[in-house]
């Protein structure tokens, strides 16, 4: 990772809000992947040692959890990027409450099941959600794109 992420948006693209909305995409995943792989082997691996099978399991399900919606996030990105900024903005509210709404039904779910550690689940999913995250903020600030971009017609 370079210290200022300058990579200009693909050729085929004009320079717009839809191209600065995939280039952000591109660079959370990117500064948020590793970071997080390592979130969630430190998870399943201090679990491991501390509870056991039940331990990996649950951080390995929380590991699991916590990366699928981080994903959606990104995915939700890309879909939306052409839309008009109030739609990109109303989706991502949207997904924010409904990724919350998912991880506490998905904890709500499995919290009876005995193969899993629910701690170990809880705090591996957690910690995960927390890095990938800052991950995410920190690219945010490295990506060299306008967060104001100024009408067309002259105004």
């Amino acid at each position: 990772m370079s210290e200022d992420d300058t990579t200009p948006a693909p050729a085929s693209m004009p320079d717009s809000h839809a191209a600065n909305v995939l280039r952000l995409a591109d660079a959370m995943l990117r500064y948020a992947l590793l970071p997080g792989a390592i979130a969630a082997v430190l998870g399943i691996t201090i679990s491991a040692v501390l509870a056991g099978l039940p331990g990996a399991l649950g951080a390995l399900v929380g590991a699991a959890v916590a990366f699928a919606s981080s994903l959606l996030t990104l995915l939700l990105m890309r879909k939306t990027a052409g839309s008009n900024p109030y739609v990109v903005m109303a989706v991502s509210l949207g997904g924010f409450v409904g990724k919350l709404l998912v991880l506490f039904l998905v904890l709500m779910a499995l919290r009876g099941v005995e193969a899993l550690h629910p701690t170990a689940l809880a705090l591996t999913m957690l910690g995960t959600i927390l890095v990938w995250v800052g991950a995410e903020v920190r690219a945010f600030q490295k990506t060299k794109i306008p967060t104001i971009i100024p009408a067309s017609d002259g105004r």
